[in-house]
């Protein structure tokens, strides 16, 4: 391999002008985080009337201390259930991430009972069901602090009930794949939120505090007439010493908590993570300057291989037929050790970068390697020319080699992600093992401008047909209301508070991000859990 020379000066006023623009950026995503810790924070004095710790506390016990913990899809909902940029709080009601408990890498969820009383919300729900995904891609045990007041009977909506029965599908699928599912009950689990303890392989539950009935007091009394008190109807000890639902009970938070941990200890879960082959060399080139390597004008042409260089071991790699289509970029390297492949884009994919790129694929599932996607791509090249040389042809190779690929894929979104270049650069619809963004990327069918542009003669071409003159002033309205539309949701913050993504993150945090995901990948290929046919069934 050999190492990647950069052309980027970080004194220049260019680079500094980028890295002011992206450190903008950066600090919105810090606050929309914050804002997100400030509302749970607010019902501190809630929770310690009552001596429980926040949900944040709860997960802070559980993990660790000193190991690292990835967080998942930080700004989910973001925009969704509040249109105001400016009140919305992201999240979806749910902490969630991948952790270490006891040595043993987790996904680990808690509902955020700070804000609306954990009621579950659309984003929360999608949320939940993508970490669900996560941990069974990953062979991640799963583990689940709830504290819910159940559905916003406010905001109902009969689509959002029938998909969300894919929680309680994929907890039995987790735990029939050999996966444990530990739920630790802390308050309420009301309606279908009582099947999350239901359908686990344990079950904590806070004495005095923790409630699970499928129907809360007052749905009884609507109901059936009958009268019952919350203690009377699901508490956590009937549920210890009647019901069955629960294997433990505990004292207060601390405790649950705990024993949460005892029982993560017990599973004498294999340790399958052997070091890389290979040394780790930090990169030549400091990850510190991914925060001025990106240009924030989209019309500016970025190397792609300077994102590289900050990135990988050594700052060196090895160029798959760099010659060849060089606008589609694909090679080999190391991250803290791991052997991967990349691909990104320093140019439209052509006909012989989506051929190359094909073949970059196929080799890379020969040989198990993993696959990195740096998206920065303005789509699939169009004109006569290439459409002469096959681009459809030779762009479906491309998503067919990508669409039946088994090698861990991860995606970063970095720049722009347009047209079907989304698509063939492993966007969300192909299911990456992983899907980030930077702050700054930007994704959509294609530009503003070329939709309104488009449309703009499209109307232009049918007055003409008709006979009739073209309205400027209403063109030019048009023009204006499809640019804001699609920039509006361009935006990577938009996108990620879709569940477009598993996450906004700092570009200096890439190379982090990728090797702790890259180790989860790795750990799941090594792991053989004990499948069964079915999850276990509670007794």
């Amino acid at each position: 391999m050999i190492p990647i020379e950069t052309r980027i000066d970080p004194s220049s006023d260019s680079f500094a002008s980028q890295r002011a623009g992206m450190q903008a950026l950066i600090d919105r995503l810090h606050s929309l985080e914050q804002r997100t810790v400030a509302a749970s924070e607010r019902a501190r004095p809630a929770f310690a009337r009552r001596g429980a710790l926040l949900p944040r506390e709860r997960i802070g016990r559980l993990l660790d201390a000193g190991a690292p913990f990835l967080p998942i899809a930080t700004l989910a909902g973001f925009g969704m259930d509040d249109p105001s940029h400016d009140t919305s709080v992201p999240g979806g009601s749910l902490v969630a991430g991948i952790g270490i408990v006891c040595g043993v890498r987790c996904m680990v969820l808690a509902t955020d009972s700070g804000i609306d009383a954990g009621a579950m919300t659309e984003a929360g729900n999608m949320k939940l069901m993508r970490c669900q995904e996560i941990a069974l891609d990953n062979r991640l045990p799963f583990i689940h602090l709830v504290e819910s007041a159940g559905a916003n009977l406010r905001k109902y909506r009969v689509d959002k009930f029938i998909r969300g029965g894919s929680i309680f599908y994929n907890l039995a699928r987790l735990s029939a794949a050999g996966l444990p599912v530990i739920t630790v009950v802390h308050g309420s689990s009301t309606a279908g939120g009582a099947y999350m303890p239901g359908l686990s392989d344990y079950v904590v539950m806070v004495r005095n505090r923790a409630r699970a009935f499928l129907a809360g007091p007052p749905l009884l009394k609507a109901a059936t007439g009958e009268i019952a008190t919350d203690e009377e109807l699901g508490g956590a000890d009937l549920h210890a010493t009647v019901s069955g639902l629960a294997e433990y009970l505990a004292e207060d938070d601390e405790h649950a908590i705990a024993t949460a941990r005892d029982i993560v200890a017990s599973l004498d879960w294999p340790d399958v993570s052997p070091a890389p082959a290979q040394p780790v060399r930090a990169p030549r080139l400091d990850p510190a300057e991914l925060d001025g390597v990106m240009t924030l004008d989209m019309k500016r042409p970025v190397d792609m291989r300077e994102v590289i260089a900050r990135i990988v071991d050594d700052s060196a790699w090895l160029p798959f037929k760099p010659d060849y289509g060089p606008g589609t970029v694909c090679g080999h390297a190391r991250i803290e050790g791991h052997a991967v492949g990349f691909i990104t884009n320093n140019g439209p994919i052509d006909p012989a970068g989506a051929t190359k790129a094909a073949q970059f694929i196929q080799l890379c599932n020969q040989s198990g390697t993993p696959i990195v996607f740096l998206q920065n791509t303005t789509g699939f090249i169009v004109g006569r020319a290439s459409e002469e040389a096959g681009m459809i042809k030779h762009g479906s190779k491309m998503i067919q080699a990508l669409s039946n690929s088994t090698v861990p894929q991860i995606t970063i979104y970095c720049g722009s992600s347009f047209g079907a270049g989304n698509f063939g650069m492993c966007g969300r619809g192909f299911h990456p093992r992983f899907c980030f963004s930077w702050p700054n990327a930007r994704t959509a069918v294609m530009g503003g401008e070329q939709a309104a542009m488009t449309l703009e003669i499209v109307a232009r071409q049918q007055a003409e047909r008709k006979g009739k003159a073209v309205d400027e002033a209403q063109l030019a309205a048009q023009t204006a209301e499809i640019v804001a539309n699609f920039e509006r949701q361009a935006s990577a913050f938009v996108t990620s508070g879709l569940l477009l993504d598993d996450g906004v993150i700092d570009p200096r945090d890439t190379r982090a991000v990728l090797a702790f995901v890259l180790a989860t990948a790795r750990e799941a290929s090594l792991r053989q859990p004990r499948a069964m046919q079915f999850g276990v069934a509670r007794m």
